[in-house]
């Protein structure tokens, strides 16, 4: 008995959608800070590697203008500071789309995540962190060892590429202090951008690790033991919206399943308009049975259906009543209705072979025997 209650507290149940869901409405979401790092670097290299050429000739000409001193601004130096800030304005215009691609490369790792959410639960001090105990077990944490494995890996990681890349460019690093000022800078600029395009691409086996780790973390601490789950249940189960919401899904459900039964169907009876029973016969069954059946605007829907895949529909108000109250889907017909849609079978038939062959039209037949007390009231 206390191996089963133990078993019942051990967090071995993954976390359902309401536990997933409350924990969203805390800010609690997965995150992997080496995604973020990543995306901002890659993209940020990227940008250098297309438009480098651009932003040096932008950083000379800036340069250019900051070292060229006018008279005017040299015999009255209040006019020193909005020249400042006209080269800074410069700079800034000219590295905006940088900064630009950066800042949304920065927004979208919680959209690979799906874990952009807003919650102003997230803003409220938890004084727990500042608990000395608990932050020493955080320090000595599996996760933290993970991050201390992974900082070692970076740098081992991206040291190696460097060094590589310092080796098989040896020759052209060497080769630029025999070149001119402006083709050994674009060079440069050139073997660095690529240098660092490479040292960013290094870090995508990082990122490969990180990301699934997070991940399993995160709804590994959202796991829940087994009388958390039954007591989920029971509160979601004794909820009349939740009661509500499930009935409306199983009627949706359940109309969905009718309404693609209704091509299968034989014929259509209709009241002309109230009520449309569909009913299906085929050689082998006991007798005729219900596909679909409604009134309303559930009626309209299995006529316009039937219409639209050729399936014949007959105006029988009384059959049609008698059939949709004594009647369930997926059911036979009642024995009392026997002889009745037998002769609606029968005009079915006759009209396909009219359809096939031509000849005299059959005539709808009418005055149904049907029982006067299995007809309701008309609508």
């Amino acid at each position: 008995m206390a191996m089963a209650e133990d078993s019942d507290l051990e967090k071995t149940e993954e976390p359902t959608g309401r536990r997933i869901e409350q924990a969203r409405e805390k800010g609690q979401v997965p995150h992997s800070h080496e995604l973020g790092t990543f995306l901002v670097l890659v993209v940020a290299a990227a940008t250098i590697w297309m438009m480098g050429g651009w932003f040096a000739q932008r950083s000379m000409a800036i340069m250019q203008k900051g070292f060229i001193i006018e008279s005017q601004v040299m015999r009255e130096p209040g006019l020193m500071l909005p020249r400042l800030a006209e080269l800074s304005s410069d700079a800034l215009l000219a590295f905006s789309p940088l900064l630009g691609v950066i800042l949304v490369a920065a927004v979208l790792p919680p959209f690979f995540l799906n874990a952009w959410v807003f919650s102003s639960k997230a803003l409220v001090p938890d004084l727990n962190r500042l608990n000395p105990l608990t932050g020493f077990g955080r320090m000595f944490s599996w996760s933290s060892l993970m991050e201390l494995a992974k900082a070692l890996l970076k740098a081992v990681l991206v040291g190696g590429v460097a060094v590589l890349l310092i080796w098989k460019e040896r020759d052209e690093i060497f080769g630029l202090l025999g070149e001119p000022l402006e083709a050994g800078l674009a060079h440069m600029g050139h073997l660095v951008a690529f240098s660092f395009l490479m040292l960013v691409a290094a870090l995508v086996l990082i990122v490969a690790a990180d990301v699934p780790f997070q991940l399993w973390q995160y709804f590994n601490k959202l796991k829940m033991t087994k009388e958390e789950v039954k007591q989920e249940m029971k509160e979601m189960m004794g909820d009349p919206h939740v009661k509500g919401r499930i009935r409306s899904l199983q009627m949706q459900a359940a109309r969905k399943r009718m309404m693609a039964a209704v091509p299968t169907a034989n014929v259509v009876v209709t009241n002309p308009t109230h009520y449309a029973v569909a009913l299906a016969y085929q050689a082998g069954m006991s007798a005729p049975k219900v596909v679909a059946k409604g009134a309303g605007a559930i009626a309209l829907k299995i006529r316009e259906i039937a219409g639209e895949n050729a399936v014949p529909i007959l105006e029988a108000p009384p059959l049609a009543r008698a059939l949709y109250k004594h009647t369930e889907i997926d059911a036979e017909i009642p024995s009392a209705l026997y002889n009745a849609v037998a002769e609606v079978l029968a005009y079915i038939y006759q009209l396909a072979n009219w359809r096939q062959a031509g000849g005299v039209y059959p005539v709808p037949p009418r005055d149904l025997p049907v029982p006067p007390e299995l007809v309701p009231e008309a609508a």
